[in-house]
Formats: structure tokens, C-alpha cells, sequence
């Protein structure tokens, strides 16, 4: 579907005078006819804002995810409710540096655990004979 709105140049709130302005200048006649269909008529015009509305929330949904289309999409129609990609707002970054560094973490404890296992091993047996040393001659 097409963002009439985008495509004449106004607002989803501009007044009939403003889109009467924007559809005597639109020099595309099939443009012209739909938006003439969609936005002349009260009713029409509520049911096209209710459908643009939410076709307006899925394109900051998916610009919100990171989704867009791809460069053959570009300057379609599928293409007239995209926004581009969002990534400043999006968690994922952080939430894969945290998971790496998650990763890393335990890969580090993985590899000394053995080591350090026999280590606190020998100086709890190096302790224990010190204190049976102590206890046998003291």
C-alpha cells in the first residue's frame, strides 16, 4: 500500500483545503485517483488513517528491530512505510557484549579450573600436614 500522505507531500492530520492543495498539484494521474478514492470521502479517509496508522507501526517495529528491506525494495511500494533501521534504541548490541563477555568468563574458568582445583588441593594438604605436624609435636 502506498502512504498517500508521504507521497502528496502533506500530514495524516492536514485539512481537506491542504490535501485539495497537495491533489491539484500532483501531476500523477494514477496517484492522483487514489488518493482522490482514499481521502476525498470522510469514511474512506478514516478507514485509510486507521490502516495507515498501523501500517506506520509495523514500519517502527521492524525499524526498531533492525529489520529493513532490502535495496531492491528501495522506491517501491512495498518500501512507503520503512523507516530506517533503528540501532541506537536497540539492546542487542549490549545484550551481545554481555554474552561474549559471559562467554569468555566461563571458557577462562573452564580452562584454570583443573589447575586451580589442584592447587587449592596441595595447600589444603600442605595445611592439613602442617597442623598434624604441629599437633604431633607440639
Amino acid at each position: 500500500m502506498r502512504d498517500l500522505y508521504r507521497r502528496l507531500g502533506v500530514t495524516p492530520d492536514s485539512d481537506n483545503e491542504a490535501l485539495g492543495r497537495a491533489l491539484e498539484a500532483c501531476e500523477h494521474r494514477t496517484l492522483r485517483r487514489d488518493a482522490e478514492a482514499a481521502l476525498s470521502v470522510a469514511e474512506h479517509r478514516r478507514e485509510y488513517d486507521a490502516l495507515h496508522a498501523t501500517l506506520g507501526d509495523i514500519g517502527r517495529l521492524r525499524a526498531r528491530l533492525g529489520l529493513t528491506h532490502g535495496a531492491h525494495w528501495r522506491d517501491s511500494l512495498a518500501d512507503d512505510f520503512s523507516c530506517p533501521a533503528d540501532l541506537a534504541g536497540s539492546h542487542h548490541e549490549a545484550l551481545m557484549r554481555r554474552l561474549s563477555r559471559a562467554a569468555l568468563a566461563h571458557d577462562r574458568w573452564r580452562r584454570w579450573r583443573a589447575p586451580a582445583l589442584g592447587l587449592g588441593l596441595f595447600l589444603l594438604g600442605l595445611a592439613l600436614g602442617a597442623a598434624a605436624c604441629h599437633w604431633l609435636l607440639g
